[in-house]
């Protein structure tokens, strides 16, 4: 479960990334050239979406890199990650896959109870 967790964890982050490059760029964009009726318009809060679009990630593969030697905190990580994402960014069609890996990421690193072993199926 804890190497399950760390690669779901990476790859939330690295799409996560993605998604926050954009969210960041199109803040930037507005911001520079100002607000086009019905094409362009700028969001509520742009410091904290340009805050949730670097942390996130971040939260997302250092939690996934620590998943299996320290799994409670690689979760907790993961979970904050999928958390601020969500309320950061909403739930779209470009936040849905990133949301989704990092909290079944920090759900695998949280049941993970010890560290795996290796062990024969037959």
């Amino acid at each position: 479960m804890r190497n399950a967790a760390l690669t779901l964890g990476v790859i939330a982050g690295i799409v996560g990334m993605l998604v926050g490059f954009f969210a960041y760029g199109y803040t930037a964009v507005v911001e520079q050239w100002g607000e086009v009726d019905g094409v362009l318009t700028q969001v509520q809060d742009v410091h904290t979406l340009r805050l949730v679009a670097i942390v996130a990630p971040v939260l997302a593969i250092a939690g996934g890199a620590m998943a299996r030697s320290q799994a409670l905190l690689g979760g907790i990580l993961m979970g904050g990650s999928a958390l601020g994402m969500y309320l950061g960014l909403g739930f779209n069609v470009f936040t849905m896959f990133p949301i989704v890996f990092a909290a079944t990421a920090a759900v695998l690193a949280l049941a993970a109870g010890r560290p795996d072993e290796p062990r024969a199926h037959f």
